[in-house]
């Protein structure tokens, strides 16, 4: 099974993922920091993040996938939607932008520091 590093806030965190799973499913099963205000239905923009490593190993993005990243904010050639990408067999590495991880905290705010 490949290995996803993400890059958060709080340093890096390598879990295996299993092929045809979604980046946003990886990072919620291993409570990584990636937002999914709409829950991953590629109606936001919220789980957008960048692709570090592995990114000509992933399949192109579909026209809903382009269009809905046209509403990111500080979008980038590697960028895509967690919600989107399917981790094939070739490990990855994904860094969580700002956007997504503000998103995450307003959908957890208990994890704020006070």
């Amino acid at each position: 099974m490949p290995n996803v590093t993400f890059i958060g806030p709080h340093g890096t965190k390598v879990v295996e993922a299993a092929p045809g799973e979604t980046l946003l499913d990886v990072a919620e099963r291993h409570d990584i920091m990636m937002g999914s205000a709409c829950g991953g239905v590629c109606a936001c923009s919220s789980c957008h993040c960048y692709v570090r490593q592995g990114l000509a190993t992933l399949p192109e993005m579909s026209d809903a996938e382009s269009d809905r990243l046209d509403m990111g904010f500080d979008v980038r050639p590697y960028s895509r939607l967690g919600c989107q990408v399917k981790v094939g067999t070739a490990d990855l590495v994904v860094e969580l932008t700002q956007e997504s991880i503000r998103t995450w905290y307003d959908e957890h705010p208990q994890a704020r520091k006070p």
